[in-house]
């Protein structure tokens, strides 16, 4: 089960704080979803707070390349926050962390 929320903290800089397991299913649609829609709001920098993420697979790391490339292509900003552990591994395994900006941290990410 995924659980996702999100906020804006500046004008045009959201937080979207995910947890729980970020897996295969339509739960992980919900983040693209979201994405399309904030950019559609005049929303730029987007941070997604990872910390609370016990687990992630390929169909997972799939909706953040999908939300990158959105994101990108409207000439916006996305940063990685919180990772840890299994989660980072798996997107340093897919060299992703050379395309994504990761933080250690939500403040850092800010």
């Amino acid at each position: 089960m995924m659980e996702i929320s999100h906020s804006e903290v500046e004008p045009a800089t959201v937080v979207i704080k995910l947890a729980g397991k970020l897996m295969l299913g339509p739960e992980g649609d919900q983040i693209v979803t979201l994405v399309e829609n904030l950019i559609g709001q005049g929303k730029r920098l987007f941070i997604f707070d990872l910390a609370g993420v016990s687990a992630i697979d390929s169909t997972g790391i799939g909706r953040f390349i999908s939300s990158f490339n959105q994101i990108t292509a409207a000439g916006g900003e996305m940063r990685m926050a919180g990772a840890r552990g299994h989660v980072f591994q798996s997107f340093r395994v897919s060299l992703l962390d050379k395309v994504f900006r990761f933080y250690p941290n939500l403040d850092a990410a800010l």
